[in-house]
């Protein structure tokens, strides 16, 4: 972990140690789940039981997702402009994360936000922006320094950490939201993201590098190959990476399942509170322990069931236990108002949206090309995304229209299209396509240099 040289003891870099490298994106991706928890589940719940209507709550549910869908914009920034000497990623990682907690900040002093929800809209809006700004840096870092071998162990713990992060933040968040206000419980937000933010602050990309401006170091010879430098060339290799059939299958996927399972998790604390009559602590409660739940068995076992019986095998299993689970939860109205049958729904539904997530995330990281890792991921994510911002809107038409059983039916029929869908996808023809483009770039180069 520590390496000696003639002037200090240096401590180890991301890219040449694991542990640190797991520790790393455990901690970034638990403070994208702090925020998470409260403007997802908690903040919704807390609106429930103050009698908004389910139309407000879906507004600021999309209201909220919608900047994970604008992610895009902000990803070829990060391939095109950073400060190598500081690592390829790194800076942008705490930038994103100071955003995060002055926008926690400013949402804190909204004053009577039950009664300001366009403020409170624009608050959520800029919370989500800075947590998905921070999201498409480190998922490209992650792409440049984790090697293929680790990324579905690293998924696992880093889907598994954002889980545990979201639920903690809600359970605490809301029962400060309760017992104290809300002030308080979103203040509390910003004082958590800022602790972890010490971690991307001590620990380099590579060795060699500057902890911050104004220490030694210098650019690493692999970020200085990495870098690109030209639009064009960014949105040609993109281009190239995104248009081959299996980037477009894995897209189509993200878009159904991501927006299947955010679709459900919205309309759950509307059930549970508006038609079961719970209290948003009450909900929050049992969702926070489900959801740790999921998270600590996804950090747990998540990556080895990838790694033990393969990623599109195990999707398969996922999607069909989804579809199975969700019919069951239809056909038992007679247990609904079993507090413990909801709960034991909860579990099961976040265990499986966090395998589903592991799964997914890890077959897009494996099919990205390095040279545009951030725009190329941040593009698969950003289109889960607007899934999730698409199949949120629904909700609102979907409850005027229809019963609670066909309204949580729905959600069997998203995922089976996404069942469908993954039956196309051929994970070893996209890493030989992604490997004849690197070897053709390569030989471009070379050509360039020639006539030069």
């Amino acid at each position: 972990m520590y390496y000696k040289t003639t002037k200090a003891i240096k401590i180890a870099s991301l890219s040449d140690n694991t542990f640190l490298r797991y520790f790393n994106f455990i901690a970034l991706y638990f403070a994208q789940g702090v925020p998470e928890g409260m403007l997802a589940f908690g903040i919704p719940a807390w609106m429930a039981m103050n009698g908004k209507s389910p139309g407000e709550i879906a507004g600021f549910a999309v209201v909220t997702v919608l900047p994970w869908s604008l992610k895009f914009i902000v990803a070829p920034l990060m391939d095109r402009y950073t400060y190598l000497p500081m690592g390829r990623k790194r800076p942008w990682i705490l930038l994103g994360q100071i955003g995060l907690v002055v926008s926690c900040i400013y949402m804190a002093y909204i004053p009577d936000p039950l009664n300001n929800l366009n403020q409170l809209m624009i608050a959520g809006f800029f919370v989500s922006f800075f947590g998905a700004f921070q999201d498409v840096a480190t998922d490209g870092m992650a792409v440049d320094i984790i090697p293929a071998h680790q990324q579905a162990k690293a998924n696992g713990l880093m889907w598994g950490s954002k889980i545990i992060g979201i639920s903690l933040s809600l359970a605490i968040g809301s029962w400060l939201l309760n017992k104290y206000n809300f002030n308080i419980a979103i203040l509390m937000l910003a004082v958590v993201i800022g602790i972890v933010m010490l971690v991307p602050l001590l620990l380099r990309e590579r060795q060699g590098e500057k902890l911050v401006p104004w220490t030694s170091g210098e650019a690493s010879t692999e970020t200085k190959k990495l870098q690109i430098e030209s639009w064009r060339q960014i949105f040609k290799s993109l281009y190239s990476a995104f248009r081959l059939r299996n980037s477009l299958i894995i897209a189509l996927i993200l878009f159904i399942s991501m927006g299947g399972f955010k679709y459900v998790s919205t309309l759950l604390p509307i059930f549970t509170v508006k038609e079961l009559s719970w209290t948003n602590l009450d909900y929050s409660n049992y969702y926070a322990t489900a959801k740790l739940f999921g998270g600590i068995v996804g950090m747990l076992i998540g990556g080895f069931l990838i790694d033990k019986f393969g990623k599109k095998r195990m999707m398969n299993f996922y999607f069909l236990s989804s579809i199975f689970f969700i019919i069951i939860f239809v056909l038992s109205t007679s247990y609904w108002h079993n507090k413990n049958f909801i709960f034991a729904f909860m579990i099961v539904q976040n265990v499986l949206y966090t395998f589903v997530s592991i799964g997914i995330f890890a077959i897009a990281m494996q099919c990205c090309w390095k040279k545009v890792s951030a725009s190329q991921f941040t593009l698969f994510m950003t289109i889960g995304n607007l899934g999730q911002t698409t199949f949120a809107a629904l909700i609102g038409p979907v409850r005027d229209n229809f019963n609670w059983q066909i309204s949580l039916f729905a959600f069997a029929i998203f995922i089976a299209l996404a069942l469908f869908i993954l039956q196309f996808l051929n994970i070893d023809k996209q890493i030989e396509r992604v490997a004849e483009l690197e070897n053709k770039d390569f030989e471009s180069k070379i050509l360039e240099m020639s006539a030069n």
